[in-house]
């Protein structure tokens, strides 16, 4: 089960709160420290092509789309 498989999973079980207790306590990936699901892109989710220099915790897609908005020039 992938790591947003187990929302959609949580979403249909919100008309049931004792399944859906279960299902958290036994089907809920645990918090990562290491590996590339720490990185995660706070835009979109990607896991690859992170940029986290400066705090900025994006996918390189993303960079490209808002890097004017927040201040970052481009020298071509």
């Amino acid at each position: 089960m992938t790591a947003s498989d187990w929302k959609k999973v949580l979403a249909q079980l919100k008309t049931k709160p004792a399944m859906a207790q279960r299902f958290l306590k036994h089907c809920k990936p645990k918090k990562r420290k290491i590996g590339i699901a720490v990185k995660k892109c706070e835009r979109c989710g990607r896991f690859g092509a992170h940029i986290s220099s400066y705090g900025l915790n994006l996918c390189r897609h993303c960079f490209r789309e808002i890097a004017e908005e927040i201040g970052f020039k481009k020298y071509s």
